[in-house]
């Protein structure tokens, strides 16, 4: 397992004063601080080891230190910059930040200040590790480009993953049906120490009450009628590895108690059975409904609960990232292109304008679901709104009632800015430009409503998952 604080970090200076001071500071911190006065060897020390975090002025000699952070970040995206310069000005901080960097430090500065944003940077960079590894792991097959996007809702639920695949508690997945449970378990799976053993998933509401101590538990020879051989459950399957318990609210309060008493003692008797079996299993459960609520009306156990939402892990609907709707677009794009051997195409702007106004009752898989039927009815390479969310209205609101005109307004001004951030790919003075305003009112309006331009500069474009 790597470090948890990496170490290496890369400083880039032309004043040798301010390197030195800095370089320093760096290895009173217990870091491995490598010092440059230029561009050039910057680049050429980076090519031949990695870096964990870089410390770049803004003024060099024939070059800028976003220049150079952009050039550092075509070897390794994820590491974190920080630009330090003496020449702090509102504007450059932001075209600073929006162009990558991690942060930004105006000099003379204060060295906890310093400290801190690296600490705080070294932390991102674990993590955006932890990110590469498990979009590895999980591979194309299981889509996880589809199900982690780039909205900011979803970068906290990967954080979530990443952390919880540290630790071998029970986790609980909450999230809409067809937001995409299964995967996020599959992928904690595949993140955690016992990757290497058996993922096994079940959905609770499908097993008849009668059959399920069967299936969970296993049985011998004769247990019962029709069991003519010794069958290994669930449990035995996932020895060493994961349980998954989808909808594990629909379980019967006939089996919550004998699921509880082997999350207590580890040990079960498989039916027909006296040789007691001992099993080391993690259960990622998931359900659609709110545990809680069950707990309070008697249809689900208090006991059961603790033990299963240790760590509680909520995936947010797709109404409420609609940030990734042009990534996911193109992601099925692709997809049915490849499945029904057509050439990719484009959505218009006015049927992704559509696809972004809609509520998506039905999440990913509604969208998926979307995306095939218009790969397989358009003709040219445009897909045009006509094709979208066919017979399906998309001007209402989740309940069908008016909104107050002032709600009205300010949904529609998002949904409107991120079109135009969709079409633009990210590129705000483009977007400025189409909507009218001027580029300080532009950023004002992506503050107001939490957006990032960098979120959109690959909406046409997704990365595979490797």
């Amino acid at each position: 397992m790597e470090q948890h604080i990496p170490k290496k970090i890369l400083i880039v200076d032309d004043d040798e004063n301010m390197l030195q001071v800095l370089k320093f500071r760096i290895e009173e911190e217990g870091y491995e601080p490598v010092a440059v006065t230029n561009a050039k060897d910057a680049l050429e020390l980076s090519s031949k080891d990695v870096f964990d975090l870089a410390l770049v002025d803004l003024r060099l000699v024939g070059t800028t230190g976003i220049d150079l952070m952009k050039e550092l970040h075509s070897n390794v995206p994820e590491m974190p910059v920080i630009i330090l310069t003496a020449y702090g000005t509102i504007e450059t901080a932001v075209q600073a930040m929006q162009q990558g960097a991690y942060s930004y430090l105006t000099k003379p500065f204060d060295y906890r200040d310093l400290i801190f944003q690296i600490r705080k940077g070294l932390e991102k960079n674990q993590l955006a590790r932890e990110v590469k590894r498990l979009r590895a792991l999980v591979g194309e097959s299981y889509g996880f480009s589809n199900i982690i996007g780039k909205s900011k809702a979803m970068r906290i639920v990967m954080e979530q993953v990443a952390r919880a695949a540290e630790t071998d508690s029970n986790v609980c997945i909450y999230g809409e049906s067809g937001t995409g449970k299964e995967l996020i378990a599959k992928s904690l799976h595949l993140l955690s120490s016992r990757k290497d053993n058996d993922f096994v998933a079940i959905n609770c509401g499908a097993i008849p009450e009668k059959l399920f101590e069967a299936e969970l538990f296993g049985y011998k020879k004769g247990a019962f009628t029709g069991a003519i051989k010794d069958k290994k459950g669930y449990f035995s399957q996932a020895d060493k590895g994961s349980l998954f318990l989808d909808e594990i609210a629909e379980l019967p309060e006939s089996v919550q108690v004998k699921l509880l008493r082997v999350l207590q003692e580890h040990t079960f008797y498989p039916l027909g059975s006296e040789r007691l079996v001992t099993v080391d299993v993690r259960i990622i459960a998931a359900t659609n409904a709110d545990l809680e609520d069950k707990v309070r009306n008697g249809a689900f156990r208090e006991d059961l609960y603790y033990r299963v939402h240790i760590i509680p892990i909520y995936i947010p609907p797709l109404r409420n990232r609609k940030d990734d709707i042009p990534l996911l677009s193109d992601y099925f794009i692709k997809k049915y292109a490849k499945r029904m051997k057509k050439e990719p195409k484009e959505l218009s702007s006015l049927a992704l304008q559509k696809l972004l106004s809609y509520s998506w009752p039905g999440n990913v898989r509604e969208l998926e679901n979307t995306i095939e039927y218009a790969m397989a009815m358009s003709e040219g390479h445009i897909i045009n709104e006509d094709l979208v969310l066919h017979n399906r209205r998309t001007h209402i609101t989740d309940r069908g009632k008016i909104r107050p005109l002032k709600e009205a307004r300010a949904e529609f001004e998002k949904e409107y800015i991120r079109t135009v951030l969709s079409i633009t790919k990210g590129n705000v003075t483009e977007a400025a430009k189409l909507t009218g305003k001027y580029r300080s009112d532009f950023y004002g309006l992506l503050k107001k409503y939490d957006l990032q331009a960098s979120d959109f500069k690959n909406a046409n474009n997704i990365p595979n998952s490797s």
